[in-house]
């Protein structure tokens, strides 16, 4: 094939030319995604290493250290020792973060907020890394760094851009459910102690009868939802870059621990073959009238990190830290992250990033793990590198056997994410949303916020990107398809007529 008709083929790091930039390989629709993705991995570890030191997404944070206290008794949904006791305490620290903006960025942007937990429990750690929204931009992991890169700088002007942010978004109707919560005033919450905290992802767990459940997690704030209007946010961005870091760290230091109620939605395995949506998109949430929400415990935030550097910059967490009791799901974002994350903190803190204080497990670690970068435990002594031997006496637990998983189906291929029956509803939650759980104001702010952020489109796709964008708000709600193109001074009557014809 000459050089010429290879010219713009979409390839990888080594030239090989390649179809699916967008769904990753999984066995069947909704089944994990294969190992043997190497695109996909070649994507994210490429994008993992794009920038340093700080993370390339959730740099700007704070943290502390609190206490997790279970208050009902969960164990026919889970063997999990942190569980095991009503009255159990669990020694816990909480990374806040926005997601789009640099380390010295502002903390009270429009933008989602990263609740990301560390568990610190005698079976090891569990780290819980999840958002302030039950919900997601995108349901497959083949799509971040695409997505995550228009939330970033443009690499011709260095400044963030509304262009690319809907230009993706307005290509990518899955991203709706998301955006309408980023463009109500949850998007620009009043610090940390004001808003809920989501798993975000679908999880399982497993009883002792290796009985397994899908579970949701949520965190419900006891201090009261507050959000900032756009103008009251831009204000305090003028004022304070930091005021969430200064206002979570002055109430902690005042002796006012903020708390957060813990409840986890369920799902029975045979359930979630029959429910009529796929539980494990992200981009979906699981009915409350469906699937209501079960009393777990408390999470109480009471210790600042004696240094910032040490304990809430060196911090790392990973979804695929889970421990006996608690498991993953089919959940793609969340197959994508398992070998992301753990990716990324090698690549940002090193090899041995879990020696860390902040990040090691306060309870026996026995492995093989030798040598690295920064190792600063003894790397092992004397004692050999190499298992099976014949002498230490680390062993295997048989109990803490994990059960095997029947899968759904047995055919590998790139399904495309939105071909089932029921995935490509990118409209009825977030109308729902908006009809249903928004107040009038909270409509109002909405709207408003919409068509703001939508005004900093500019370039010579302005009007194919606005448009394209109002045919999903159209699709959504026509109230709200017809105020923000009104808000943005485009002719109604022609976006009816281009939503129509592009069904």
């Amino acid at each position: 094939m000459s050089e010429e008709k290879n010219h713009n083929k979409l390839t990888t790091a080594s030239g090989r030319i390649y179809v699916e930039n967008e769904n990753s390989k999984t066995v069947g629709p909704r089944g994990p995604i294969l190992l043997e993705d190497y695109i996909l991995h070649e994507k994210m570890a490429h994008f993992n290493r794009e920038r340093i030191p700080e993370r390339i997404v959730h740099a700007k944070g704070s943290g502390a250290f609190g206490t997790f206290t279970v208050t009902e008794d969960i164990s026919q949904y889970t063997k999990a020792k942190v569980f095991n006791k009503i009255g159990k305490k669990t020694k816990v620290f909480l990374r806040f973060s926005t997601v789009g903006g640099e380390k010295g960025s502002a903390d009270t942007e429009r933008d989602p907020r990263g609740f990301a937990i560390k568990f610190y429990t005698e079976d090891g750690n569990w780290d819980l890394v999840g958002n302030n929204t039950p919900v997601f931009f995108i349901k497959d992991p083949k799509k971040f760094s695409d997505f995550i890169h228009t939330q970033k700088r443009d690499p011709y002007t260095n400044c963030k851009s509304p262009t690319m942010v809907w230009d993706y978004w307005s290509l990518t109707p899955e991203s709706l459910h998301q955006v309408l919560i980023l463009m109500s005033d949850r998007g620009t919450p009043v610090g940390y102690r004001h808003m809920n905290g989501y798993g975000s992802h679908t999880f399982s767990m497993i009883n002792a009868r290796n009985e397994k459940v899908f579970v949701k997690y949520h965190f419900k704030t006891a201090q009261g939802i507050k959000n900032f209007t756009d103008e009251e946010a831009a204000q305090m961005k003028s004022k304070d870059l930091d005021f969430a870091q200064r206002d979570l760290l002055e109430s902690i230091d005042n002796g006012d621990f903020p708390k957060w109620n813990v409840k986890i939605q369920v799902m029975t395995t045979d359930q979630a073959r029959k429910v009529d949506f796929n539980p494990f998109d992200i981009t979906k949430i699981w009915p409350h009238s469906q699937f209501p929400l079960v009393d777990v415990g408390v999470l109480e935030l009471n210790k600042n990190p004696d240094n910032y550097f040490q304990d809430v910059e060196q911090s790392a967490f990973a979804p695929a830290h889970v421990v006996d009791g608690l498991g993953y799901s089919p959940d793609k974002m969340l197959q994508g992250r398992l070998l992301s994350y753990p990716d990324a903190q090698r690549y940002r803190i090193g090899a041995n990033y879990e020696q860390i204080p902040v990040n090691r497990c306060p309870f026996a670690v026995n492995n093989y793990q030798r040598d690295g970068t920064m190792r600063v435990d003894g790397n092992g002594g004397k004692q050999p590198n190499y298992w099976p031997n014949s002498f230490d006496e680390i062993e295997v637990d048989k109990t803490y056997q994990e059960p095997s998983e029947q899968l759904e189906d047995t055919i590998a291929d790139w399904y495309d994410r939105n071909s089932k029956v029921g995935d490509n509803d990118h409209y009825s939650q977030p109308r729902s949303l908006f009809r249903d759980v928004m107040s009038k104001s909270e409509q109002d702010n909405t709207v408003n916020n919409t068509i703001g952020a939508m005004s900093g489109i500019t370039g010579p796709k302005r009007d194919v990107i606005i448009n394209r964008q109002l045919c999903h708000w159209f699709r959504m709600d026509d109230e709200f398809g017809s105020r923000v193109a009104k808000g943005l001074g485009v002719d109604i009557n022609a976006v009816m007529s281009a939503s129509v014809g592009s069904h």
